[in-house]
């Protein structure tokens, strides 16, 4: 019988403490993300490729540009990366965001179906 409690309460003590654990790494894990939403400049398919990939840098989980708003969503690691860095990479790529203007030299060697209108 002592036997029987024993077994009980180490299998009731290793299932509460594996949800325990898994209930505070999981808060952990929602605290270090952080979703943005950025306005990039681009046209087409190519652009989308392009920005996309300039944006996965490390901490970057993810990356997801629609052209249709021009609208950038981001999820990424505040404590490995800053929005700052990451649109510093995509103006790099030849694409303006909010923060940073592409070169010209770079925006100019963009495929013409990539070029948009730099003034708006």
């Amino acid at each position: 019988m002592k036997m029987i409690k024993f077994i009980i309460t180490a299998v009731l003590a290793i299932v509460l403490g594996t949800n325990t654990f898994t209930q505070i790494h999981d808060h952990n894990n929602m605290a270090s993300s952080k979703t943005d939403t950025i306005k990039v400049s681009g046209n087409c398919d190519m652009c989308k490729t392009r920005i996309e990939k300039a944006a996965k840098i490390e901490g970057v989980s993810k990356a997801e540009w629609n052209h249709k708003t021009k609208l950038l969503t981001l999820q990424y690691n505040p404590l490995k990366v800053k929005s700052d860095d990451i649109q510093k990479k995509i103006a790099a790529a030849g694409h303006d965001t909010e923060k940073f203007k592409a070169d010209d030299k770079v925006y100019n060697s963009l495929p013409g179906c990539c070029k948009y209108d730099r003034n708006k």
